[in-house]
């Protein structure tokens, strides 16, 4: 190679060296009516702006977001948070823009800057989500109520002036997942997946230790109240307690899947194969010990933050440990049947953030979020 190519090879390394450096840049100041266009990956719901950075921040690919206001006009994208990505990890385009604000993802900041989600936000419905409801006096205590509950994330209240009369002073309490859910579990060869053990898994904060109760080779026929992928039955034991309507669980170990159930009135149980039920676990500390054991032949798919060429399956874990980005990776083996793949550690985390499925205008409701999570 002559002197003319080493030097290119050299700039083209710094260029990039540069770019990674950019994109993985500490800058939590937003920027308000200025637009990042373009670039869009996704669009989720938000209340407001920091919400928005935040989703960015636990959105595996984003890197800078615009938020569009409530005092928004041009449409009816109230609320809209579009999560954006670029190869130089900067927007290709800033052009200034009334009722937006835009900002980058706080993934390059050690630690993340942290805040309650305290804020309650007037003329503003958290719609969808719903898993109980009751009467209160006010929104305050609406709010109060969301706190103490197990498994409440936000709320919506309605006030004294809705219509119709029937449900003024309804409190709406809400649920969002609080735990990180690989999007696709499915089995492979040749790989291997887990979780980060410095994964915060939510409880009720008392100390006596829970029993978990599982029923191996039993079925829990109907009664279903969501799918989803699952590597174990004690992940699925995990959803089931961390989702306030899940009142049992079926684990299908042919299939990966996490049956989460709602029924107060019965529970049949019926001897299956392969199958495994079990009960939540209610006001005590989790057992995580499942989460230390990696789970071979299994992938994670999707959600890749970046992944990283590592010697063997332990290396990788303790990135994922190491990185506070970082809840769950998938590491490929020499068994895996595209050697190009061979001891890449794949990264990966998802969205834990208390996130509403839908937010709109709505004059006479008041929503927020419990006082007690801190992210």
């Amino acid at each position: 190679m002559d002197k003319m190519s080493v030097c290119w090879c050299l700039f083209l390394g710094l260029l990039l060296l540069c770019r990674l450096s950019l994109s993985q840049e500490c800058v939590p100041e937003l920027q308000r009516n200025m637009d990042f266009p373009g670039s869009d990956i996704n669009f989720v719901y938000s209340p407001d702006e920091g919400h928005c950075q935040k989703l960015c921040t636990q959105h595996p690919a984003c890197q800078f977001f615009t938020f569009l206001r409530s005092d928004w006009a041009k449409d009816n994208r109230n609320f809209h948070c579009y999560l954006k990505l670029s190869s130089s990890g900067q927007p290709d385009v800033q052009t200034p823009l009334q009722g937006v604000t835009s900002g980058f993802s706080l993934k390059g900041c050690s630690p993340e800057p942290g805040s309650t989600l305290s804020a309650v936000y007037h003329s503003v419905d958290f719609f969808g989500a719903d898993f109980k409801t009751l009467f209160t006096a006010d929104y305050e205590e609406c709010q109060r109520v969301c706190t103490q509950e197990p498994g409440c994330q936000f709320f919506t209240f309605v006030k004294a002036d809705y219509t119709p009369p029937s449900i003024r002073y309804k409190c709406h309490l809400k649920f969002s997942w609080t735990i990180p859910v690989p999007p696709i579990v499915e089995s492979a060869t040749g790989v291997i997946s887990g979780f980060s053990n410095a994964t915060n898994m939510e409880s009720i904060p008392q100390q006596t230790p829970c029993q978990t109760k599982l029923f191996p080779g039993t079925d829990i026929p109907g009664s279903e109240l969501l799918t989803l992928p699952a590597a174990s039955p004690e992940q699925c034991h995990s959803l089931c307690t961390d989702h306030p309507a899940c009142t049992y669980f079926t684990y299908n170990s042919f299939e990966l899947k996490c049956y989460l159930k709602k029924n107060t009135d019965l529970m049949v149980l019926a001897a299956r194969e392969g199958f495994t039920s079990g009960l939540p676990s209610s006001f005590c500390a989790l057992d995580n010990s499942w989460m230390k054991t990696p789970f071979e032949g299994i992938d994670f798919r999707g959600s890749d933050l970046r992944f990283i060429p590592l010697d063997n399956l332990q290396a990788c874990q303790q990135n994922c440990n190491d990185d506070h980005n970082c809840q769950f990776f998938t590491y490929v083996n020499e068994y895996f049947h595209d050697s190009s793949h061979w001891r890449r550690c794949y990264l990966k985390r998802s969205v834990t953030l208390p996130a509403p499925p839908m937010v709109a205008k709505r004059v006479e409701v008041v929503s927020g979020f419990c006082l007690h999570r801190v992210v």
